[in-house]
């Protein structure tokens, strides 16, 4: 009959098919209970940086307990005994024949500073993909009040701890990372197509705000024909082309965007009618723009996280390519949302605005009366 382990004692060695750092773990926790002074030799982890709680709870009881002398330490097992007992505070399931396993794995003992290395490679590995699983979540999360904010949060996190990764390992020759980065995509929601037709017609019917609006980009869209519609309208106020429905549809044609036995009058209702400010539709459209590429440098990053073979620079190297795209749509969603370029926006637009011609004058003006 076999032996089924109690409540309280843990099969520690039984982990289905572990990770190459679970054995390095092994080895550097053996090397430090055959020989604790090296402890000292051990720098840039703590206990945090192990991937169990058992080989925490060892680690954490190892560095907190004076090493013992050498020589008495090789005659008696009085300090393995005093550091199972500390380490049991937080592992319940650690058992002297675990402790004794570790030492029989290890090696050689003076190779702890290499394997401690290994294991903060794999922590750093570990921090960046949970960073991109709470980026890539905060993105996606609806219900979150301010769910940008908390978007851009989440990214200046990854890229503090890509920044910590980077100091703690230099770099080297053919850094690109072994895994592809997933492809970009832009689900097609109905109310992001509504807000894009919106704004398109609001600006065909506020043609000055082009200018106003270049943090906008055909990228930012979610609808291929939108896209090209946006730059239809950029090119147009770009030559001075008077804008309205029927100067669009005829660069949209000469664009290559109606299709063989399309109805121009669906486009022209599309670009009829003005509901909103065109600034207001085109925050909502580059903020959709912000969040999606929030969620896909997460999943790029995640993906590069999940090739075993990427060393920590490749991990930065690919990381930071993740972030400049979205660091180049944050800096136009600043643009846009900028209390400073929203004020210059309207002085602009109230500059460009022709004004209305008053009512005809019927009385001849009041004569000013001299100061006495």
């Amino acid at each position: 009959m076999p032996n089924t382990p109690g409540p309280d004692e843990d099969d520690l060695t039984a982990v289905p098919r572990p990770h190459p750092v679970f054995h390095v773990e092994q080895a550097l926790l053996g090397a430090l209970l055959l020989e604790p002074q090296r402890v000292h030799d051990v720098t840039g982890i703590g206990p945090d940086a192990f991937s169990t709680a058992a080989h925490r709870a060892l680690f954490a009881a190892i560095r907190s307990l004076p090493a013992p002398d050498p020589v008495e330490h090789a005659k008696d097992a009085k300090w393995l005994d005093t550091v199972l007992t500390t380490a049991r505070k937080e592992a319940r399931g650690l058992s002297a024949p675990y402790l004794h396993s570790l030492v029989q794995v290890c090696p050689l003992a003076r190779h702890a500073p290499a394997y401690a290395r290994m294991v903060e490679a794999e922590h750093c590995r570990r921090r960046l993909a949970a960073a991109a699983q709470r980026l890539t979540h905060t993105a996606t999360d609806t219900s979150l009040p301010q769910r940008v904010a908390a978007t851009l949060t989440e990214a200046d996190a990854i890229a503090t701890v890509v920044d910590d990764i980077a100091a703690r390992f230099p770099p080297h020759p053919g850094s690109l990372p072994r895994a592809p980065a997933p492809a970009p995509a832009r689900p097609q929601h109905e109310e992001a197509a509504d807000e894009e037709r919106l704004l398109l017609a609001a600006t065909t019917a506020h043609p000055s705000s082009v200018e106003q609006m270049r943090w906008l980009t055909p990228g930012d869209f979610t609808h291929p024909l939108h896209a090209g519609l946006w730059q239809c309208l950029t090119a147009l106020d770009r030559r001075g082309t008077p804008i309205d429905p029927v100067t669009v549809l005829w660069e949209a044609q000469h664009s290559g965007l109606l299709r063989p036995g399309a109805d121009p009058r669906e486009l022209l209702g599309l670009l009829s009618g003005s509901f909103g400010s065109p600034e207001h539709w085109g925050e909502r459209v580059v903020q959709r723009s912000v969040l999606a590429v929030a969620d896909h440098a997460g999943q790029t990053i995640e993906a590069f996280t999940d090739e075993a073979a990427s060393t920590p620079y490749q991990l930065v190297v690919g990381s930071r390519r993740a972030l400049a795209d979205l660091s180049a749509v944050r800096t136009r969603w600043r643009h846009a949302t900028s209390p400073a370029d929203r004020t210059a926006r309207a002085r602009a637009t109230r500059a460009a605005s022709v004004p209305r011609a008053g009512p005809p004058q019927t009385t001849a003006p009041s004569a000013t009366r001299s100061p006495r």
